[in-house]
């Protein structure tokens, strides 16, 4: 499994306050919500962001309140992969049950800029900048996980499981 795509570059602590900003939350279509991802940190993010685009954060992002709605605006926006220095546990953990790719690597979260062309397979938690002609090792997904992302979410992977 892989992903590719231009970056987006944010610092340490952002919240979910910030992903998905709380005065939105009267919604639950996720098409709707993430019209307003990022906006508070980046107007500009929803208009520029395209599909497998990557955000790249560096300490403790997705910190905040334990809303699922954070990870689940990102990947609707279209993003394909999230890198970051270090994840707030309870993000870590809604990124992967809704099938949002994350990988933490602190080497990537200061060695990519905003703008970079980035690629990475998540088989081997490579991340390779191709901009810069740099490469980094991220940690790379356990099995479960990877069919957990390859089927969209747990739910989805519960559901296509429980059949068998």
């Amino acid at each position: 499994m892989k992903a590719s795509g231009r970056v987006f570059k944010y610092g340490d602590n952002v919240d979910t306050d910030v992903i998905i900003p709380a005065r939105y939350l009267n919604s639950s279509d996720p098409a709707e919500l993430a019209q307003h991802c990022m906006e508070d940190i980046d107007k500009d993010f929803i208009h520029k962001v395209k599909k497998g685009d990557i955000i790249v954060g560096e300490k403790n992002f997705g910190c905040g309140s334990s809303r699922e709605h954070a990870p689940l605006v990102i990947k609707t926006a279209g993003v394909s992969c999230v890198i970051a220095e270090t994840f707030a546990r309870i993000f870590y953990r809604n990124a992967i049950n809704i099938g949002l790719p994350i990988i933490e690597c602190p080497e990537a979260a200061h060695g990519i800029e905003s703008g970079d062309e980035v690629e990475i397979d998540f088989d081997s938690g490579m991340i390779y900048n191709r901009t810069k002609s740099t490469q980094f090792k991220g940690q790379a997904f356990p099995e479960f996980m990877q069919k957990i992302i390859n089927a969209e979410g747990l739910i989805n992977y519960i559901n296509e499981n429980s059949a068998q």
